[in-house]
Parts: C-alpha cells; sequence; structure tokens
C-alpha cells in the first residue's frame, strides 16, 4: 500500500482544561472518500483544521507527503479584502493552477462572479466558498458542513462533481444521504479518539450501535467483577486478606478502570410543548397568487391542510418556498386569493437564519427573556440551567453571550426556545442546519409525536422522507404542486408521470369543423384496476396492520436489556425477525401508495 497523502497520529488537544482530542488519528489516502462523524462538540472541526494545518495539537504527529495541496472549506468563510465574488475565488489558486477553472466553477455554481461579498444570502457565500476550494482541484478536500444553506439541484451537483473528482475527499455534514452517496470509509470521533469503519456511511449507524452495545457489556462485566473483589474484601479470612496485598492492589486497579471509563455523551432531551388542540381544519387556502415585480412567485394554489398534516416544503433556492410558507400561516397578505385559518391555533416558528438569536443575548436571558432565572416550559416553570441541560449546554455556558456558541450549539440554542412555548401548529425552516445526526433523530422522533401540524421547509432529502406525509414543491413559473409522501416519493412519482406526446398529424383538417355541441367528449368507459390490483389494495391495509403488530411484539422483547446476556439465540432471532418485519412493512407500505395513486388517478 502506497503511504497515506495526509498523515495524523496520536494527536490530543485540551481546551480551557478540558481533553477534546486524546488519541486521535486520521490517514488520508489517494482519491479517498471519507467522513468524519461525531456528536457536536466532539471536536470534529478542530481535527479537521488540524488537518489543514490551522490548528497545533498540544501533542501528537501531523505528516504530510511532499508537494501535496491541501484545501480547506470552513462552516463560516471569511471574505473580508475582497472587492468581488471572483476576485475571492481567485485567491484560492497557487502557482500552476489553472485560471479557467474560476469560471467555470463560478458557472456551474449560478455565480456570476461581480457579487459583492457583503450582498451575499447564506446559500450564495457557500456556493462562492466551494467555487474557492474546489477550483484549484487540489490533493485533499477538507470540507466542513459544504451542504449548509444550498438547495437540493445545487447538492445534486455537488455529489456528482465529488464523485468525479480526483481529489481525496473528508467530509463532515449531517446530510445522511448526501454521505451514503459519496462515501466509502468512515471516521468516528468518539470521547476524544477515533475509529476506522472501511465502509462508507451507509454501515456507520449499525456497526457504532454495536460498538456501543459491546462497551456496555464490557462495562457490565467489569462492574461484576468489583462487586466480587469487594465481597471478598468484606467476608473474607481476615490474616489471608492482610496477607494478599496483591489481590487488594487488583481491586484498586478495577476501581480505578471504572473511573476512568469516559462515558457515552448523553442525547439532547427534545420535547415540544404542546397546547390544547386546534380545529380539525388548520389552514384552507384557494387561488393564491404572489408576484414581485414582473416574476410570479406563486400562481394559483390551494391547499386544505388538516390536523395532524406534516408538510415539507422542497425546492431550489429563490423558489418561494419561505414566501408561500408565510402566506399560509398568515404573516404575508397575498395578491389574490383567499386564506382561512383554523381555530384555536398556536404557532411556534424557527426561522433558518435563526434570527431571533441576537449575538450580545446570554444564553439564560435568551430563554428568559431576560426574566430572572425560571424559564416556563409548556406552563410548567423550570430552572434555566436545567432546561439548558436538556440540551447539552454546560451550566458555565448560561451566562456566556450567544456570540461565543457554535453553530451546532446555536441551533440547539433556538429549538429550546421555539420548543418552551405551547403550540399546536409547529413552522420549521431548515430546522436541520448545523445539528448532528443524533440530535437530527431525536428531531424526528419529537416531530412524529407531536399531536399539532407540523409545516417543515428543508433540503435534507433524508429528513424530509423521514418526517413528512406530503411535499410542496415548485413546477416553474409560480406553479407549485402537492406531493403525497416524502421527497424520494415525489421524485418517483415525477419519474413515473406518462410524458406527454405531441398530437398526431390531423389528415381531416381540410374538412369542416364539428359544432362545439358535437365536438364535445362522448361518455366512454370508466378505466379499473385489474383485478389483481384491486385484490391487493383491498388486502394490504390487513397485512399492514398485522406487520405493525408483529414489529410492536419484536421491539417489547428486545426491550429487555439483559435479553443477549441471558439468551443470545433468542436475541439473535428476535433482531432478524424485526428487521425481516420492517423491510416486508416498507415494501407493502410502498405497494399500497401506488395502488392508492393509480386508483385516484382512473377514477379522477
Amino acid at each position: 500500500m502506497t503511504p497515506p497523502l495526509l498523515t495524523l497520529r496520536d494527536i490530543a488537544l485540551t481546551f480551557g482544561g478540558t481533553p477534546l482530542l486524546t488519541g486521535a488519528e486520521l490517514f488520508v489516502q489517494d482519491r479517498d472518500r471519507l467522513c468524519l462523524v461525531g456528536r457536536n462538540g466532539s471536536g470534529k472541526s478542530t481535527l479537521l483544521k488540524i488537518a489543514a494545518g490551522l490548528v497545533e495539537a498540544d501533542s501528537g504527529e501531523r505528516m504530510i507527503k511532499p508537494d501535496v495541496t491541501v484545501r480547506y472549506l470552513e462552516q463560516e468563510p471569511d471574505f473580508s479584502g475582497h472587492a468581488t465574488i471572483r476576485d475571492y475565488v481567485a485567491a484560492g489558486l497557487t502557482l500552476g493552477d489553472e485560471e479557467y477553472r474560476i469560471d467555470y466553477m463560478l458557472t456551474e455554481l449560478g455565480l456570476t462572479g461581480a457579487e459583492h461579498p457583503a450582498k451575499l444570502s447564506g446559500g450564495e457565500a457557500r456556493r462562492a466558498a466551494l467555487a474557492r476550494v474546489m477550483a484549484p482541484e487540489p490533493d485533499i478536500l477538507l470540507m466542513d458542513e459544504p451542504t449548509n444553506h444550498l438547495d437540493l439541484p445545487v447538492i445534486d451537483w455537488l455529489e456528482r462533481e465529488l464523485k468525479s473528482t480526483r481529489s481525496a475527499v473528508v467530509l463532515i455534514s449531517h446530510d445522511r444521504r448526501f454521505l451514503e452517496n459519496i462515501t466509502s470509509r468512515t471516521i468516528w470521533l468518539d470521547r476524544g479518539k477515533t475509529r476506522d469503519l472501511n465502509q462508507g456511511f451507509g454501515a456507520f449507524e449499525e456497526w457504532r450501535d454495536t460498538v456501543l452495545e459491546q462497551e456496555e457489556m464490557e462495562q457490565h462485566k467489569l462492574d461484576r467483577k468489583i462487586v466480587r473483589e469487594e465481597h471478598w474484601v468484606t467476608y473474607g479470612v481476615t490474616a489471608r486478606r492482610k496477607r494478599n496485598v496483591r489481590r487488594m492492589k487488583e481491586l484498586g486497579d478495577l476501581r480505578a478502570q471504572r473511573r476512568e471509563t469516559v462515558k457515552v455523551q448523553g442525547g439532547v432531551k427534545l420535547a415540544a410543548s404542546e397546547s390544547g388542540q386546534s380545529g380539525k381544519l388548520v389552514i384552507e387556502a384557494e387561488h393564491l397568487a404572489k408576484s414581485y415585480g414582473e416574476r410570479e412567485i406563486v400562481k394559483d394554489f390551494s391547499i386544505r391542510i388538516q390536523r395532524g398534516d406534516r408538510i415539507g416544503f422542497a425546492g431550489p433556492n429563490g423558489a418561494g418556498k419561505t414566501t408561500l410558507l408565510k402566506m399560509l400561516i398568515g404573516a404575508l397578505e397575498p395578491d389574490s386569493g383567499s386564506i382561512r385559518i383554523g381555530t384555536n391555533l398556536e404557532i411556534i416558528t424557527l426561522d433558518q437564519k435563526r434570527d431571533s438569536l441576537k449575538p450580545e443575548t446570554r444564553l439564560m436571558d435568551a430563554l428568559t427573556g431576560g426574566r430572572g432565572d425560571m424559564v416556563s416550559v409548556g406552563g410548567q416553570q423550570r430552572h434555566v440551567m436545567s432546561y439548558l441541560k436538556d440540551f447539552l449546554f454546560q451550566p458555565e455556558q448560561a451566562r456566556s453571550q450567544v456570540s461565543a456558541l457554535s453553530g451546532g450549539e446555536r441551533g440547539r440554542l433556538a429549538l429550546a426556545i421555539a420548543l418552551a412555548q405551547p403550540s399546536n401548529l409547529m413552522v420549521l425552516d431548515e430546522p436541520t442546519n448545523d445539528l448532528d445526526l443524533e440530535t437530527l433523530d431525536l428531531l424526528q422522533e419529537m416531530i412524529a409525536a407531536y399531536d399539532g401540524t407540523v409545516l417543515l421547509v428543508s433540503h435534507d432529502r433524508d429528513f424530509l422522507d423521514r418526517t413528512v406525509t406530503a411535499t410542496i414543491a415548485p413546477e416553474g413559473d409560480g406553479t407549485w404542486r402537492v406531493w403525497p409522501g416524502g421527497y424520494t416519493d415525489m421524485m418517483r412519482q415525477k419519474r413515473e408521470m406518462p410524458v406527454r406526446e405531441a398530437p398526431a398529424t390531423d389528415k381531416t383538417a381540410d374538412k369542416p369543423k364539428p359544432d362545439m355541441a358535437s365536438a364535445a367528449p362522448q361518455p366512454h368507459k370508466k378505466a379499473k384496476l385489474s383485478y389483481k390490483d384491486q385484490y391487493a389494495l383491498d388486502t394490504l391495509p390487513t397485512e399492514l396492520e398485522k406487520l405493525q403488530q408483529e414489529i410492536a411484539a419484536y421491539e417489547k422483547v428486545l426491550a429487555d436489556a439483559n435479553l443477549f446476556m441471558k439468551d443470545p439465540d433468542k436475541f439473535k432471532k428476535a433482531t432478524a425477525a424485526l428487521e425481516a418485519a420492517q423491510a416486508s412493512l416498507a415494501e407493502k407500505e410502498e405497494r399500497w401508495l401506488e395502488l392508492e395513486m393509480m386508483r385516484e388517478s382512473l377514477e379522477g
């Protein structure tokens, strides 16, 4: 095997007296496609900066092969000192780099190069930063959250570009689908150390869970061994106990081992503060239209949203997702059309720019409004320190300013503020930005358990698939369409839509045209599902219900934390049966959805 392009070995780093990295390692081979994953605050961005040579570790080795070029995409790029975006991108080139790549990257990313850095939107700033690091075609690309603020078309382009680039790529990202589509190796940074999985992100979560289960079993064995030794110390023969210095020392070593075991970081506790139920009708919109100048943003859009719906909004930046969302909740007047808002609605909103978070505000004041140290959560009073702990903030951070927080911490604080307010309609605009994968899992579970209605804008394809029951997307020229299911369902339905054929040449064009009455369409026999499809449509709901009951039964069996220790065979069989039932359920649900859509198409 050829030597790595870049090597980090036994990296250690301490911040403020707390060890952040304690033996982390990273090896980057030629044309690698690897992701660096871990909890927010685990040190991923710091390790990437050490790899880029921007931060120096307290100890350890950083080795890079001669003449290897590295480019680093930071989360918040610095545009100072550049008059235009083209100047900013050009400054990333060095001797020997091809200048034509500047215009190529700017064009591909939808930028002219004449834009002023101070006037960029979040998406434009991210695209400019991508152009700067990708134009030189370096040997190693280090990318920290490259998909943040990007819309789906640009994410699709970035995936294709990274798959074809000659550069080795190291990614930090919260976008599951993006990581699954690109990576072939996974580095897990956990409690200061790294573990290397020689597979892409798609295999990571199952592997991680297995590792943590094994750790838990080893910890349990250690605890039982300590109990046995302590029993010997307490009840053993006194003279023998005094003579057996070696055994007493071993007991001390076991206790020290337990003390030094680094516990897995706790999870965020997400729970929405729900108010009373809204009316069954939440929002009814008819023939909405909105234009800015000559550009139609929304044209003749109608929808009826009922209690419990989960509606996703997907589409390119600038298409008008936020505009349409604001009209639906009554925050923006349409040019024409009508909006009917249901009764007893209590709305909470989470904006994508986190504008409600003022940089100079302390964390506790952001939660309490500057009124003491108690925060009202769902009508109940809680101490602000306790509530911040639910979102993984340390007590000493309560008096820190918002400006000191990382992107992920700002995201968690915005969630904490929003979820403390009672609601039955949750409006989330890009809630996934900067959140780690574990927090995204919990946010998904919270949305699933929420009794109210959810309106969600996101460019995260996987998150949309996991949370929404319908997706609203632009069709062009101000037209918007509602698709059943998540993002993947929408794309599949688009692919399966029949292509309209050009009308055949009318050989009777020279004949007199019939009047409108005789030209009216004649009634025809209504198309129907085949017997096989109709039978499947009728029987699938019962099969789905049975599968859901089976899954619940297997989950109940596996809920026993000691099952693996007591009966490994039963544990393996139950796990395999659960996976099979879940796969069957997903397959049958998709088949039922296809048949239901087919039926609606034939009847409508």
